[in-house]
């Protein structure tokens, strides 16, 4: 796996993944950034958020429950003192579908929290990361 970040002015950066896609990368106005995109931190959790949610997503349809759609909402403390790693992160599911069963929703975050999410895993070398979930049940007629 690679990546390129190159930088485009003041706290600006552009970064290339190895796929082919782009990223704007700022810094906040207080350290000289413009606000013209989103910030490096943010993008790990970003990354973490996408990673679990890929293996949660994956795992249900494995588990033949009828999920119609996943979010994660991510929220984060950091150390107050340079480095400002991430000491505590919560990762929130709402896990839309129906007939899903109670039971493979928590195994597929355990999984992914536990096993496969590499960047979970990761950042739990510094970070406590908790989660939760929440199962809401959609209409048939709703599905995607």
């Amino acid at each position: 796996m690679k990546a390129q970040v190159k930088w485009i002015e003041a706290c600006s950066f552009l970064g290339h993944s190895g796929s082919g896609h782009s990223v704007v990368m700022d810094g906040p106005s207080e350290s000289g950034g413009r606000n013209l995109g989103i910030r490096p931190m943010e993008m790990l959790l970003l990354g973490m958020g996408g990673c679990t949610a890929f293996d949660v997503v994956q795992i249900l349809k494995k588990s033949r429950q009828f999920i119609t759609d996943c979010t994660v909402e991510i929220s984060a403390q950091r150390a107050e003192s340079d480095p400002k790693v991430f000491t505590h992160i919560h990762a929130h599911f709402k896990i839309f579908g129906y007939q899903l069963a109670e039971h493979h929703v928590a195994r597929a975050i355990e999984l992914s929290s536990k096993k496969y999410c590499s960047a979970s895993i990761m950042l739990g070398k510094v970070a406590t990361i908790s989660h939760d979930y929440e199962i809401i049940h959609v209409d048939t007629n709703q599905e995607k």
